[in-house]
């Protein structure tokens, strides 16, 4: 049976080494002399040999001795970055964090969030990607990342949702278009325009404008692509607030106050799993920062 080696004695025992005595070595630890040689006799009946020469009065270390320093500084040197990495990941000073969000989230949201996370926890490291809501919930399910932040349609017993906030839908379209500068809009008034369909306009279906998507025969997924269509006047289209590219001067984003539509957003975590340290910071400091936003 192996003796077990507890960091403590040998922490004498390179004291002792390196401050030149027992007496020497209990200052610097800050314990008496027979503690001191109490933890070395217990340490050299476990390991059933000496560590140190007996009867001359000097710390001399015995060849046995000699073995085990180099050994036990090792030992006593990995115990501590142990420990102390430990600690840090405890206290949210050290650790990763792997996020996916949905693009409009991770463009208009996340710059904002990751600066304040990245000042109040900079030993954080973070990984942050971007996909469709679809996309961002499979990789929370299968542990690719520990957090999503995405449009919420359908709840899953593998997923547990914390809803974040409510974008609005509106319509968006060049900045001469006759629909440009209104206030607000009904869905009828969008009737005899070109609309382009996109990934979010399944948030029209089951509403009043449901016939809006019927009869459009666009789909464009990709918003760089959608966007350039737009620009080019061939149709407009609807989305949530947070994904109108507002750089885009000659877009326009007009409310739809009929139906009022909303696109949730919401933090995704997998059911039942612990998240990490850094990890369940970032869920908090998300919603501190969301809740923040909304009282200013």
């Amino acid at each position: 049976m192996l003796p077990e080696l507890k960091i403590q004695p040998l922490r004498c025992v390179l004291a002792i080494t390196d401050q030149g005595g027992f007496h020497a070595a209990a200052k610097h630890l800050y314990r008496s002399q027979p503690a001191i040689s109490m933890a070395v006799r217990d340490l050299e009946e476990r390991l059933g040999q000496s560590l140190f020469e007996k009867g001359n009065g000097k710390a001399l270390l015995t060849p046995f001795g000699q073995w085990c320093l180099p050994r036990f500084r090792e030992l006593v040197a990995h115990h501590d970055r142990v420990s102390h990495d430990t600690q840090a990941m405890a206290s949210h000073q050290a650790g990763r964090v792997d996020i996916a969000a949905v693009p409009s989230v991770a463009s208009r949201l996340m710059p904002g969030i990751l600066t304040s996370f990245v000042s109040e926890y900079p030993g954080i490291e973070i990984s942050l990607q971007d996909g469709h809501s679809e996309l961002v919930a499979q990789m929370v399910i299968k542990g690719e990342v520990e957090l999503g932040i995405t449009s919420l349609w359908q709840p899953q017993e593998a997923l547990e949702s914390t809803p974040l906030l409510h974008d609005e839908i509106g319509v968006v379209c060049r900045d001469d278009h006759p629909l440009a500068g209104r206030d607000h809009l009904h869905w009828r008034e969008l009737s005899g325009y070109t609309l382009i369909r996109n990934g979010t306009s399944r948030l029209l279906v089951g509403s009043p404008a449901a016939e809006l998507v019927r009869h459009s025969s666009l789909f464009i997924s990709n918003m760089i692509s959608l966007t350039a269509m737009l620009e080019a006047g061939i149709g407009i289209t609807t989305l949530p607030r947070l994904a109108f590219q507002e750089e885009h001067a000659r877009l326009c984003f007009v409310p739809l106050a009929e139906p009022l539509l909303v696109r949730q957003i919401g933090l995704l975590c997998r059911a039942g799993v612990s998240l990490s340290p850094a990890a369940a910071a970032m869920r908090q400091h998300v919603m501190d920062h969301l809740r923040e936003q909304e009282e200013c």
